[in-house]
């Protein structure tokens, strides 16, 4: 670590400051007092609601279930849809008069017109999937303009052979070159691989008889052959090309303008591109032209760096041909299909990650950016595609950004619980999301029963899962705390540099796997995997290890990339390099210009010491080096260097005052901050299935501070604004608002409780299952699937019991509160799961309860902690309790035997195949015990 900080912390403070107002400006015009900001925290506007993804299995669809579904997400809190057209999950039967409408038929488009018009009505947003399944593609896309792939044919030569059959070119392939290369003890030696003559007939002459053994290696422009992936009927067929504007324009005119014909003079709100899974697809037609004219120079000589080591050049050759890839994603794929949209007044979302090699700053090209969840409590920890898309959202200035929610959450389908909701939910809002896309709600007819249709690989979250009447309430914590990350700016203080420029070096072809070759391990060559995705490689790197290094240290983080600096510059406090070599001079100039200017600027493990590409390796490396130098040996210029990238988060803190520092540490609990003209705003989230009590530094004391309450909308005073202390359940959140405005909110007294009387609830209870019409009693409280007559039941149970209170029970300052039982961890397993997310706990409540007590709601109970004040509701007398639980659908679906698709898979094909629905189990259900009221005299301290 080199010596040399800034003067001090003062300075620093100093510093950052000047550093928001560059990223923001002045503070922004906030009209709105802090009294009508806490009114609209309470009752925050329908456009920070849930969406929900609504699949249409088919599509089969009818106006009245449509128009159903529609009504019940309303009522539920979600606030609008994206139409998404998937697989059909049943045969058309003309009996019933069951039928798929084939993909952008004139039914089809009706029912769009209509479910559009409707949710309109219901005050619902409207957006639209731009195709059927995902990638885009389909039947108009032909084989001239599907997924591109460069293939690789390997053939062995005998020595003496003076020609060889030249592989079979198909309609849509055009061969590029050839080359030989010698066998040396079985390795293919590509360094003294030598480029042949031109193909002119269907064999390749050999010009000199070869001596040793050796292969031609044939480089052939072809297509991967990919089809579009879960496509309804009728919407099969090539995935497109993404570097082929012509593919897009073609899908856009097939597609896109025959869905708009549903909108009319009211365009969705967003059309919508889902991930890029353009597995395989790295190569285009006139890709050789297109990299002469960005690189400089022809490709041709070259093309066996793209298998394997083929000399010095190699890394550089593979850089050229990644960045060439993205530079075409960019401009024939994402700006035209922006231009698209704009043209037709909508808006583009796009979840722009994955294939083709899109970088963050591609994000630039849309107007709504989008992440995804890997489905890990540990995500917000580590590299994901939903803090690329909030960072992209943060440099580019999208104030709303959003991620596809809940996608591999607790499967199977039907098994996630709202707790698994609300801790997943809370690891995207801790990246910066502030707009959740629920993936998704199942379109099921009544005929489908229960609970319906589900999709092969996601959480179902429609009305059938039978907790779903405490969906409003989560749904309400879910839009307030979206509301509180819209408020302001964010306050991110650190910028960690992505190294795209060396994962583009490391990009590879796979070889043919049909080619006759010997393995190609044992050639030396790449696997058959190939690699070519910027955000995949970035998953396994240092930048992983680096997040959690500055979150720890008490700070949060965006990611940046090198085009984004050339754009935009670096509204940060402080820029990390983690272990990156490769930067272009123009934009290490430019972080050179940003240290000069009191900037940050740390390089952990390794110092940059080459330029990008063959060509700039040349021009630019010496000076490369030079910055390099300056920035991190000589003093002062505001460079640090730490050789040990583990004490990244230590160093961190040294040059910059944490942001937010917990007390004793708890590094699963995350924080994000959000800077408001009247005082900085914080959410706080415990991702852990641990209680926690903290005390909180924050780096801006304030004159005053307000708890604000994402479940109730409530808001209280901070007892002490200096020193912050409070207490988090497991997967608990909270809001803070750190303020120098005088506020209402008076300080409540200090206040002594006693424990005056515990009334034991656990006993003598009747139990009414809604579903099957019957009552039974139930002597003491325990999980209903305890009874043989019930183990397969999924639905609600309402309990019943009367209990007498006394008037001195209830003399004045006495407190109820009706306790269930506290929430028992689950060990978490190591590694945690990267498909099936859930919250690791054993709750005393399965899954979710409303409670009524005389006759008027309590509440819910669907999170820790499992209580509820029940004072207000209380009397002298008999008290009527009645809770009303709902379990999940796994029970009923475990009864049964699980649907067989096998005609379905002959008539349409293998389109999905449900995941983890083997060997399900009954869960427990209901109130599992322990449940009494607590009656508590609460006395004023003087």
């Amino acid at each position: 670590m080199k010596n040399g900080t800034l003067n001090s912390k003062m300075m620093i403070l100093i510093l950052l400051s000047a550093w928001f107002v560059q990223l923001y400006g002045d503070a922004e015009p906030q009209d709105e007092s802090l009294a009508l900001l806490e009114k609209s925290f309470a009752n925050p506007p329908d456009d920070c609601r849930i969406m929900m993804r609504w699949w249409w299995f088919g599509p089969a669809v009818t106006k009245p279930e449509l128009q159903r579904e529609l009504e019940q997400m309303k009522a539920e809190g979600i606030g609008g849809v994206e139409i998404a057209t998937l697989y059909p999950l049943a045969l058309d039967d003309s009996r019933t008069g069951f039928h798929n409408l084939p993909f952008l038929s004139d039914e089809h488009i009706e029912a769009i017109r209509f479910a559009a018009t409707s949710a309109r009505k219901l005050g619902l947003r409207v957006d639209i999937t731009l195709g059927s399944g995902w990638p885009f593609g389909g039947p108009h896309i032909p084989v001239t303009q599907a997924a591109g792939e460069l293939r690789i044919e390997t053939i062995p030569v005998a020595p003496g052979a003076d020609s060889i059959a030249v592989p079979d070119i198909m309609t849509g392939e055009q061969l590029i070159t050839v080359f030989i290369a010698p066998l040396r003890a079985r390795q293919l030696s590509l360094q003294e691989a030598k480029q042949l003559s031109p193909v002119v007939d269907s064999r390749l002459r050999i010009a000199l008889p070869l001596k040793d053994a050796s292969c031609a290696i044939f480089f052939i422009s072809s297509r991967t052959g990919m089809m579009v992936k879960r496509p309804a009927v009728g919407a099969e067929g090539f995935v497109l090309d993404h570097y082929d504007r012509t593919a897009i324009l073609t899908h856009l005119h097939a597609v896109g303008d025959r869905l708009m014909e549903a909108f009319g003079k009211q365009p969705p709100y967003a059309v919508f591109s889902d991930s890029l899974e353009d597995y395989g697809s790295n190569w285009s037609g006139d890709l050789m032209e297109q990299f002469r004219a960005r690189r400089g120079y022809d490709l041709s000589p070259y093309l066996p760096a793209l298998i394997g080591d083929a000399g010095p050049f190699t890394s550089s050759v593979r850089h050229d041909w990644g960045r060439t890839l993205t530079e075409l994603a960019n401009e024939r794929f994402l700006a035209p299909l922006h231009a698209w949209a704009q043209a037709h007044h909508t808006l583009l979302r796009s979840q722009t990650y994955g294939f083709p090699p899109v970088t963050l700053s591609s994000n630039r090209y849309e107007d709504l950016p989008e992440g995804e969840g890997k489905a890990s409590l540990l995500m917000w920890r580590e590299f994901s595609d939903t803090r690329w898309a909030a960072s992209a959202g943060h440099l580019f200035g999208s104030p709303v950004i959003s991620s596809e929610t809940w996608t591999w959450l607790h499967s199977p389908a039907f098994r996630a619980t709202p707790l698994d909701l609300k801790a997943e939910a809370d690891l995207h809002f801790l990246q910066g999301i502030n707009q959740l896309v629920g993936h998704g709600w199942p379109y099921s007819p009544k005929e489908a029963g229960e609970p319906g249709w589900r999709m092969y690989a996601a959480s179902a979250l429609n009305a059938h899962n039978p907790w779903s009447f405490v969906m409003p309430d989560l749904a309400r914590y879910l839009q307030r705390v979206s509301f509180a990350l819209r408020q302001g700016k964010p306050a991110n203080d650190v910028a960690l540099f992505l190294p795209t420029d060396d994962v583009w070096s490391t990009f590879s072809a796979r070889i043919d796997p049909t080619s006759p070759l010997i393995s190609q391990s044992q050639a030396g060559l790449n696997t058959p995997i190939s690699n070519f995705s910027i955000d995949e490689s970035l998953g396994n790197s240092p930048v992983s290890s680096a997040i959690q290094q500055v979150l720890d240290a008490g700070f949060n983080v965006d990611l940046i990339d090198a085009e984004a600096i050339d754009v935009v510059g670096i509204p940060y406090a402080a820029l990390i390099l983690p272990a990156v070599e490769r930067l272009p001079l123009a934009t290490y100039q430019k972080i050179k210009e940003y240290a000069q200017h009191g900037g940050i600027v740390i390089a952990a493990h390794s110092l940059p010491s080459m330029a990008p590409g063959l060509l700039e390796a040349e021009t630019d490396g010496r000076r490369i080096r030079e910055i390099s130098q300056y920035l991190f040996r000589a003093n002062d210029t505001g460079g640090h260097f730490i050789s040990d990238e583990t004490q990244l988060g230590a160093s961190l803190a040294t040059y910059l005052t944490p942001d937010l520092v917990f007390s004793p540490r708890a590094p699963r609990i995350g924080f994000v901050h959000r800077k408001l003209a009247l005082g900085d705003l914080y959410f706080i989230a415990n991702t852990s299935n641990q209680s926690h009590h903290v005390q909180a530094t924050f780096r801006h004391p304030a004159k005053h501070a307000e708890w604000w309450d994402p479940f109730t909308g409530g808001v209280s005073p901070v007892e002490n604004p200096a020193s912050v202390e409070f207490d988090l359940q497991p997967y608990e959140s909270r809001l803070i608002l750190l303020t120098d405005s005088a506020t209402q909110i008076k300080k409540a007294q200090p206040t002594a409780r006693s424990r005056t009387k515990i009334i034991d609830l656990t006993t003598d209870w009747e139990v009414a299952f809604n579903g099957r019409n019957q009552t039974i009693p139930m002597a003491k409280l325990h999980s209903w699937g305890e009874d043989p007559a019930f183990k397969y039941y999924s639905g609600q149970g309402s309990y019943l019991k009367a209990f007498d209170l006394s008037s001195e029970d209830l003399t004045p300052g006495t407190n109820g509160l009706l306790d269930f039982g506290r929430a028992t961890p689950i060990e978490e397993p190591t590694p945690l799961p990267q498909h099936s997310m859930k919250a690791y706990l054993e709750v005393p409540v399965r899954e979710a309860a409303e409670v009524w007590v005389n006759g008027e709601r309590a509440g819910f109970l669907w999170h820790p902690p499992y209580t509820i004040d029940v004072t207000r509701l209380l009397r002298a007398g008999e008290n009527n309790l009645r809770i009303i639980v709902g379990n999940t659908a796994i029970n009923s679906l475990a009864g049964r035997a699980l649907p067989t698709y096998r005609l379905l898979h002959q008539r349409y094909g293998e389109r999905f195949v449900p995941q983890d629905m083997v060997n399900l189990e009954a869960l427990p259900s209901g109130i599992l015990g322990g449940l009494r009221l607590d009656l508590d005299r609460v006395v004023t301290v003087p």
